[in-house]
């Protein structure tokens, strides 16, 4: 299908999400929050997609915040609408079986940077920028970056970022955990299909349990949350693609994972 604000392409078993406003920097608005839903759901419901990688269009930007033109047109309600409703998509990304790569290769801010954390992997060229500008607006951020930039750079760090409403660079993004590696710009995409294709190399059910598993045990105490994992592990372990794993292993092949 075609998208208004975004170019969807599916290319051996990876889908590509470009968010195309690049007049915009790409920004966040109603009909991207909108084709963003439509793509994570045939995403979902592509059996012959297994991963995919979210950019943006053009040169200077990833996601380069909500458009704050939108803004001036909202009330309370309106804007509680608007946080639930682009909330419950990233989460969507998030809580996705099929792992998401964001590669980021400009301005993350905002809602970009809050959709690049909803991404299991990121990975940023070396010109991309990162914040949580929100309080220079007189406002919180609305997609998740109260609670995910804490959790993936500890609170003092997140805290500061986010009251000061700071850019930072990729280098300091990397140093601090935000992003996985930085690469030049030129070399991005090439280097997020690498990886989203290393891990497709793997079992599906694996991968998707690791996912699983990574995201439920930030609500819970050590003992339930490596109860779960032993109930996972046990799951899985008679499988057929456990069993081909193990047996490929002994025979020193590459295994032929069928995500069973």
């Amino acid at each position: 299908m075609t998208y208004a604000t975004l170019l969807f392409d599916v290319r051996d078993g990876i889908a590509f999400i470009t968010v195309n406003r690049p007049d915009k920097l790409n920004a966040l608005n109603r009909q991207v929050i909108d084709d963003l839903g439509t793509a994570i759901d045939q995403v979902r419901n592509n059996p012959d997609v297994r991963a995919a990688i979210i950019t943006g269009a053009g040169p200077r930007s990833f996601v380069a915040g909500a458009d704050i033109a939108e803004f001036q047109q909202l009330g309370p309600v309106a804007a509680r609408r608007m946080s639930t409703k682009g909330s419950r998509i990233f989460r969507s990304i998030e809580t996705s079986s099929k792992p998401y790569v964001a590669a980021v290769n400009g301005f993350a801010l905002g809602g970009g940077c809050e959709l690049a954390m909803a991404c299991h992997v990121r990975l940023a060229s070396d010109t991309a920028k990162f914040g949580q500008p929100e309080v220079k607006l007189g406002i919180p951020p609305g997609y998740g970056g109260t609670v995910r930039l804490p959790r993936l750079i500890g609170k003092g760090r997140a805290l500061e970022l986010l009251m000061t409403g700071a850019m930072i660079d990729a280098q300091e993004a990397y140093r601090v955990g935000l992003v996985n590696r930085v690469h030049p710009t030129d070399q991005l995409l090439t280097e997020a299909e690498k990886l989203a294709r290393s891990i497709l190399t793997n079992a599906p059910l694996a991968v998707a349990a690791c996912i699983e598993m990574a995201n439920a045990q930030e609500d819970m105490p050590l003992d339930r949350a490596l109860a779960m994992e032993g109930t996972l592990f046990a799951a899985l372990f008679q499988t057929e693609d456990a069993v081909e794993g193990a047996k490929a292993f002994l025979e020193k092949r590459t295994p032929g994972f069928k995500g069973k």
